[in-house]
């Protein structure tokens, strides 16, 4: 899963089909994503000190992450990721469209940095 919190995502399937957001939560163990502003529903909530008035309220619920991919902020179009190390033996997401590096995703290491 190489889906971060805080990445551009765009919806490639489902009802809210080309909507792009922001990744608010990830659930590993259901393979699911929480986008900002996708797949939204709205939930009945009883009056209470908390809430005085009741009513509606309109939250996001978990997609599959089958169902979105990533935005390449370089490139700025839909693209699939790869990791690779870099010559400090860091590694990195990099979008396998444009080249460019996404972001880091383990600190380095001496067994992987080149000489």
């Amino acid at each position: 899963m190489n889906i971060r919190v805080d990445d551009t995502v765009e919806v490639v399937a489902g009802a809210d089909k080309g909507s792009r957001g922001r990744v608010l939560k990830i659930l590993k163990g259901d393979q699911r994503v929480v986008v900002e502003g996708v797949n939204r529903v709205k939930k009945h909530v009883q009056r209470s000190q908390k809430n005085p008035r009741g009513g509606q309220l309109s939250k996001e619920m978990p997609i599959s992450i089958s169902n979105i991919c990533l935005v390449c902020t370089s490139c700025n179009s839909l693209s699939r990721t790869g990791l690779r190390y870099q010559a400090d033996g860091t590694k990195e997401r990099f979008c396998k469209k444009c080249g460019s590096g996404i972001g880091e995703v383990a600190p380095a290491k001496a067994s992987h940095a080149k000489s």
